[in-house]
């Protein structure tokens, strides 16, 4: 069987045309059980105990399980179907149980402890000595610690979350798939620009329809609430997209995730305390930066306490201009992104739509990859024959300058049924040397994009230009690690609220003249991005910005509280935190039907539990960072400075997590990061 099994076999990359659902569970039980007998002759009474015997088998063993999961892991997001969502459930399920039953092994803790405690323990290296460390701390907060019953529930626990978490993300994506409506008069569609009735069209053509289809997707999503003059629409479709997988809305409890937030709640809170900890919060932040609940709290706060009253004039504006331009004497929450891109449009005469012609996917893609190569000095090379998933992926190869391939990149970027929305980047493979052979980084970098429509290319908003260049960050972070180490390599092991720098990082550049002129070119003519264009770009690049901040303030002290608070004999009371942030923070209440917390995946099934607010605690270091490219800048050099990039490449990207984020932040910079670069981000400095 495992001969026949694709998920088995060792090679470079996965072969997605030939896994099927029946080969995850044999592959997942056999990877498994060899993981299992591998730990247990590393364990033996008389094996040696030392880094070469303990560490780097796991790391092998760990890698081997990932060669098999990641790309079934990835087709669950990207081409999900029944048949797949049967097996995938059991065998997450498997993982997570063998992942906490390896994290409690005590005989294993044993051997690690004794690597650390060796004599010649200090000689290795920064990257093997960060290795054994971690894996110090994870065992703890794995319950190796913990004795009986207690180490059995919390084990029981981390399964359970797992299927809790993989239930909330498919009642989301359900919910999202479930609602459209079908338009055949084009006058109810008046506002919205011809891209996005194309994407409209092209949605109905999909499902064999004539006229118009509106969805949840993103793109679709985006156009109504943005544009459509009909107000009636606009309220439909958020009223169906705030209320996804929730008790409200057009599907009122058929998929309905309350109780699984009530019970995802309830599990960390009782497993954070097993640990020894007060709540999830405290638990979450033993792998941050910020050093305690009320740093995090005290960060967000004097945020709030600087972007609230902002935000309030801003809002104050918006009423106004709503009321006497618009005749909208009641602005509703499905009014504000329609009325905001109204007033922009009016005071800085800039339209999306404008900008869109300048940014033809294709051109961007180019620009950016040119970008990268004057910042890093590498190359991506388009690579055919790759085996994969949907016939608009394509796959490229990482150059250096010598011409030596060092890593490759799977690139997927259109909205699709039955991929899940949003944007990231995954990892396929890790940079590995297991002392036989190097084994190069992968990376998956996913968006959700408006398709090509019949005689154009796909065009791009400046937000998906920015959302782009931030998950090419992430890809860089992974693909240009020189650490060998899968654990502390890349992006695995960086503090969570640091591993936003690189990404964040990245999105500056899409507001630089240099950069844009690398690709900002109109799709038809040619004619580079005009000044004026541009000018008016920059003006209104802070436009709202004190309510763009205070909704992600929202968000995150929501997240933050949730689980700080939590109190088991009150249960998770979301809706009430949720009131709670929005009274400290907020300067806009939606409607009391709106159900935002259950469709919010980032921390119920995300990895952003207790750690939201690291968008924006990263989003300081990224703007203080760049600001080393806009001080070479100022003494009129190119803010593209290869000698700066090759710094930040060499200080930030190629060491992983093999050092404390702020030691590799300081060892780029010269200094500790300034709070003041965020403000200054914001234009609130």
């Amino acid at each position: 069987m495992s001969q026949d099994n694709p998920l088995l076999a060792d090679s470079t990359l996965p072969a997605f045309s030939q896994i099927q659902p029946e080969h995850v569970l044999p592959a997942v039980e056999t990877l498994l059980a060899d993981s299992r007998a591998g730990i247990a002759a590393l364990t033996a009474p008389g094996a040696l105990h030392d880094f070469k015997s303990v560490m780097l088998p796991q790391e092998r063993f760990d890698q081997r399980i990932a060669h098999a999961w990641s790309p079934v892991s990835h087709l669950h997001s990207v081409a999900d179907s029944e048949a797949l969502r049967k097996v995938y459930g059991p065998a997450e399920e498997m993982l997570t149980d063998y992942s906490i039953e390896v994290g409690q092994n005590r005989d294993l803790y044993a051997a690690v402890q004794a690597v650390a405690d060796a004599p010649d323990f200090a000689k290795l290296s920064r990257a093997q000595r960060a290795l054994v460390d971690h894996a110090l701390r994870d065992f703890k907060l794995s319950g190796v610690a913990l004795e009986e019953p207690a180490r059995s529930r919390f084990r029981d626990i981390g399964v359970e979350l797992s299927k809790l978490s993989t239930e909330f993300s498919n009642a989301v994506l359900d919910a999202t798939d479930a609602w459209q409506e079908h338009i055949t008069d084009e006058r109810d569609l008046a506002g919205i620009p011809e891209s996005g009735r194309a994407v409209l069209r092209q949605y109905a053509k999909e499902k064999g329809l004539e006229g118009y289809l509106v969805t949840l997707k993103q793109p679709s999503v985006q156009a109504v609430m943005t544009y459509a003059d009909n107000r009636g629409l606009r309220e439909r479709v958020y009223w169906a997209y705030q209320t996804r997988a929730s008790d409200q809305g057009p599907h009122a409890g058929k998929y309905d995730n309350s109780a699984r937030i009530d019970k995802i709640m309830a599990l960390r809170h009782e497993a954070a305390q097993l640990l020894g900890f007060a709540n999830a919060a405290e638990e979450s932040l033993a792998t941050k930066m910020a050093g305690a609940p009320d740093e995090v709290l005290a960060f967000l706060r004097d945020l709030a306490s600087r972007a609230k009253p902002v935000a309030q004039k801003e809002l104050a504006t918006l009423r106004d201009f709503a009321a006497e331009d618009l005749k909208i004497d009641n602005l509703e929450s499905w009014d504000v992104a329609y009325a905001a891109e109204k007033l922009r449009q009016k005071q800085y005469a800039l339209d999306e739509e404008q900008l869109k012609p300048y940014f033809p996917l294709p051109a961007v893609i180019d620009g950016l990859f040119g970008l990268v190569q004057k910042l890093y000095g590498i190359t991506l090379k388009p690579r055919d024959g790759i085996d994969v998933w949907h016939p608009d992926v394509r796959y490229y190869d990482v150059v250096d300058a010598d011409g030596h391939i060092f890593a490759g990149a799977y690139i997927d970027l259109y909205a699709r049924s039955g991929k899940r929305g949003g944007a990231w980047m995954d990892v396929c493979r890790a940079r590995f040397d297991d002392g036989t052979h190097l084994e190069l980084p992968v990376a998956f970098l996913t968006c959700n994009f408006a398709p090509p429509t019949e005689g154009r290319p796909a065009l791009l908003t400046h937000d998906d230009v920015l959302t782009l260049f931030h998950e090419f960050g992430h890809g860089f972070h992974h693909l240009l690690t020189e650490v060998p180490l899968p654990s502390v390599g890349g992006i695995d092991g960086v503090e969570w609220d640091a591993v936003e720098l690189p990404s964040q990082f990245m999105e500056n550049f899409g507001w630089n003249r240099e950069a844009l002129d690398m690709f900002a070119k109109h799709w038809e003519t040619g004619e580079r991005l005009p000044d004026e264009l541009f000018e008016r770009m920059l003006a209104a690049r802070h436009f709202h910005a004190g309510l763009f901040l205070v909704r992600q303030l929202e968000f995150a002290l929501f997240d933050f509280l949730l689980h700080l608070q939590y109190d088991a004999a009150k249960g998770a009371r979301t809706l009430e935190v949720l009131e709670q942030a929005r009274h400290e923070v907020a300067v806009l209440h939606p409607p009391a039907w709106q159900r935002f917390p259950h469709a919010f995946t980032h921390i119920f099934a995300g990895g952003y539990a207790a750690g939201y607010y690291s968008y924006l605690w990263a989003e300081l270091l990224s703007a203080d960072a760049f600001g080393a490219f806009e001080e070479h800048a100022r003494d009129g050099q190119s803010v593209i400075d290869p000698a700066t990039g090759e710094r930040f490449r060499r200080e930030i990207l190629a060491v992983g997590a093999s050092r404390p984020a702020i030691e590799s932040f300081i060892a780029f910079r010269g200094r500790k990061p300034e709070p003041e670069a965020l403000l200054r981000s914001h234009g609130l400095a």
